[in-house]
């Protein structure tokens, strides 16, 4: 299964990170390029452990939905949220925080399975997890901007 590993160094404390990292508002901030909105489920606010939400969004120039669910809570240093129905085969989001000096190290790691078996795979190596990277840490810079105004 691939994976996506990336690191977010953030001069904000670990309670502004990781509730701006669970906030629906905020995430559809942090994805305008693809057009990212709420449409179902926990509509606004901090997600909380069992919650549902169902994202829409452009990938691809397709709209898709997403529906995933907040299945580990461990405020203020871990989330993990999971791909009920959508897309992809299967993902699972963890997001991690750590106390730093100075800050916040905001870790994410996204392991996914893509649809449609070999077809799929030659999609990861040719396009699909260079896309996922790009996503995660476009999301994890605004999100860093937004912190960093915040203090």
């Amino acid at each position: 299964m691939p994976f996506i590993e990336h690191q977010q160094f953030i001069k904000a404390p670990i309670e502004i990170c990781f509730d701006l990292a669970r906030n629906v508002t905020i995430h559809t901030l942090t994805a305008t390029k693809t057009k990212e909105r709420v449409v179902g489920g926990v509509m606004e606010g901090l997600l909380e452990l069992g919650d549902i939400v169902i994202w829409e969004a452009f990938h691809f120039g397709i709209k898709q939905r997403l529906t995933a669910q907040v299945t580990l809570m461990e405020r203020p240093y871990k989330f993990q949220d999971v791909m009920v129905e959508g897309t992809f085969h299967s993902f699972t989001h963890t997001h991690e925080f750590k106390e730093v000096k100075g800050g916040t190290l905001m870790h994410d790691h996204f392991e996914y399975k893509s649809p449609l078996g070999y077809l799929g795979v030659l999609a990861d190596l040719l396009f699909l997890k260079k896309y996922m990277k790009s996503f995660i840490t476009t999301r994890a810079n605004e999100l860093k901007k937004i912190a960093e105004i915040m203090v």
